[in-house]
């Protein structure tokens, strides 16, 4: 893949509910460290044709900026099979970033199913009569 796709509310769930590692870069024209760290996640995107790399632009995409409450861009996320495994706020340097990219795909995602379910059955349901 040349480049991020630019995600949109149009497109946001159908391409992080796809099979495979989705890359999101939260992101906004104005921010310096944003503007720094573009060059390192579009050369990643180059290098990891099997990884989908994205971008949101916090200021066309208010409503998603919210839904995520995204404080702080640069943001990235890292979504696996639709699942949220990582969120940071802060431009990573080229090696943590393949580092990341590296463990993102050796990870046993029957395991990590296993444990997402399990934290489920954990959670407190709502008190009866609650909405």
């Amino acid at each position: 893949m040349a480049a991020p796709i630019e995600l949109t509310a149009g497109n946001f769930k159908e391409t992080i509910d796809r099979p495979g590692v989705v890359f999101i870069d939260w992101w906004a024209p104005w921010c310096g460290p944003c503007r720094a760290f573009a060059p390192i996640y579009d050369a990643a995107a180059r290098q990891h044709e099997d990884v989908v790399f994205t971008k949101i632009n916090t200021e066309d995409q208010p409503d998603l900026a919210g839904a995520f409450h995204i404080q702080a861009i640069p943001t990235l996320m890292v979504f696996r099979d639709g699942i949220l495994l990582f969120s940071q706020a802060g431009a990573l340097p080229a090696a943590a970033l393949e580092e990341l990219i590296r463990q993102v795909k050796a990870l046993d995602m029957d395991e990590v199913r296993k444990k997402v379910e399990e934290l489920r059955q954990k959670k407190p349901s709502a008190p009866e009569g609650s909405a």
